[in-house]
């Protein structure tokens, strides 16, 4: 599996559960798929904007 499908997965995933991931965090997944962000600096965002 590449790194694009896992995070397609794993937002499909969250959908399933009938929530909507927010734009913000959308823009943040596109960026690590190509590699212009880091998995630590989405980890930092989710515990920035996770309540």
């Amino acid at each position: 599996m590449t790194n694009a499908q896992a995070w397609d997965y794993a937002v499909g995933i969250i959908k399933v559960d009938g929530l909507e991931p927010t734009d913000e965090f959308k823009k943040y997944v596109e960026k690590e798929k190509r590699g212009e962000v880091t998995m630590q600096d989405i980890k930092e965002f989710l515990d920035k904007n996770i309540k």
